[in-house]
């Protein structure tokens, strides 16, 4: 079949079959799964729509899943991540429908989810639920022959909570997110990386000395203020949950509201995966100069609308900076539109941690074929068999040994009787 697309520029496929070259080496665990589905094939017959960043990582998810057997249809879950050569060499050399373009419209973008599920998908698999959310919006329309999904994000994970408590849920979904083979790693040395990335890209500023705000101390804020920290940055976080807030503190970091925080930041990140997080209260009271940007999934973090209104001006100073003059002279940066501004003005994390994050997506959907028929429609984790199989693949291609158990050990962790 030859493969529907909506891409910028197919002509751009070499060059991004060259940076899909590059990235394979880094991402061993994902290319032993596609070897192996490539002779079993696993998914043979199976529609998947997915609606995840299109990247040069993505890319090799898309190629297992179709060496496992399935008809891949791809579409991009955030208007700024897609990489267009990418897109193209999916299309071209791989044979994927793919509807992504970046810097589309809020319209386009939706076409674009509209186009992937019109292929009648029995797997979904979401980067922020935005293919369940559509789903569910439009019941008579699509969904009846999904068997199960996967969900990517801290994010989507909550938006499908959501659903699951109401008791609104249509079909199984498996919160990739929640293995710790992704969110300990993925979310903490992916994001940490990539939203430094992406900053530096974006301002070429110095990190060193500069007061470095994380608003949100999960996984993602704690992997990002540990390499703030790391670069010289004095880290504050703010927080809401007091178990977080204790974590930072106990971490070394300054913990207090983002009222006083705003005072004095030179650079803020938003990582909390809920909206209005910075808003008209602390814009008026930043620093001249002041950077803003947001490492969640979603544009609402930042209050841009509240932003527009303070302003006077606004500006383009370089590629990925939006200045806004506010009315009382001060200046505010906004990096990436407030969008993902490790994958707005950068490239988002390493092959090397998405090889993990991607594994549980493809091992996942395996799962949902083997056993999603007999689910009941929840929100559910990834089987722990397959945590673990793909943090011993990690290792093995490492060149790292662990230790076993004796069967004396084995007996001891098993027993009660031996005490003091």
């Amino acid at each position: 079949m030859k493969p529907r697309h909506h891409i910028k520029d197919l002509s751009l496929a070499q060059a991004g079959w060259t940076k899909m070259a590059w990235a394979q080496d880094q991402m061993p665990v994902l290319l032993k799964i596609r070897q192996r589905v490539k002779n079993t094939k696993p998914l043979k017959g199976i529609r998947l729509a997915c609606c995840l960043h299109v990247t040069t990582e993505t890319a090799h998810l898309m190629l297992t899943l179709k060496a496992a057997g399935a008809e891949v249809w791809l579409c991009a879950s955030n208007p700024l991540s897609t990489q267009d050569d990418i897109a193209a060499s999916l299309v071209k050399h791989a044979g994927i429908s793919v509807f992504a373009v970046r810097g589309e419209d809020r319209k386009t973008y939706y076409e674009h989810i509209e186009a992937v599920l019109s292929s009648s998908p029995h797997i979904t698999m979401d980067d922020g639920a935005d293919l369940v959310s559509t789903i569910h919006k439009q019941p008579d329309r699509y969904g009846k022959d999904i068997i199960g999904g996967t969900e990517e994000t801290t994010t989507g994970v909550i938006r499908l909570k959501s659903l699951d408590r109401q008791g609104k849920l249509r079909y199984p979904v498996i919160a990739v997110n929640d293995a710790d083979t992704k969110h300990l790693f993925d979310n903490r040395y992916g994001t940490g990386q990539s939203t430094i990335d992406g900053i530096l890209r974006a301002t070429n500023r110095l990190l060193a000395g500069s007061v470095f705000v994380v608003a949100g101390y999960g996984w993602c804020g704690k992997g990002l203020a540990q390499r703030a920290r790391g670069m010289g940055a004095r880290v504050i976080v703010t927080e809401i949950d007091p178990i977080h807030g204790l974590e930072a503190v106990m971490d070394g970091f300054s913990v207090m509201s983002m009222n006083s925080a705003a005072k004095i930041g030179d650079i803020f990140v938003t990582v909390t995966g809920c909206s209005e997080v910075l808003r008209e209260e602390h814009f008026t009271q930043m620093k001249d100069g002041a950077i803003v940007s947001n490492s969640g999934h979603f544009d609402v973090e930042i209050d841009l609308q509240s932003l527009k209104q303070l302003s006077k001006s606004h500006r383009q100073m370089r590629p990925g900076i939006d200045q806004f003059v506010l009315k009382n002279g001060r200046r505010i940066n906004v990096l990436g539109e407030g969008r993902l501004v490790n994958l707005a003005c950068a490239e988002g994390h390493p092959p090397g941690v998405m090889d993990m994050s991607f594994a549980n997506q493809a091992l996942a959907s395996e799962y949902l074929i083997r056993e999603g028929k007999q689910l009941e429609p929840h929100v559910y984790s990834v089987p722990n068999e397959i945590d673990r199989e793909i943090a011993c693949l990690k290792l093995e291609a490492l060149g790292i040994v662990l230790d076993k158990l004796t069967a004396q050990q084995s007996r001891y962790l098993a027993s009660w009787e031996v005490g003091t």
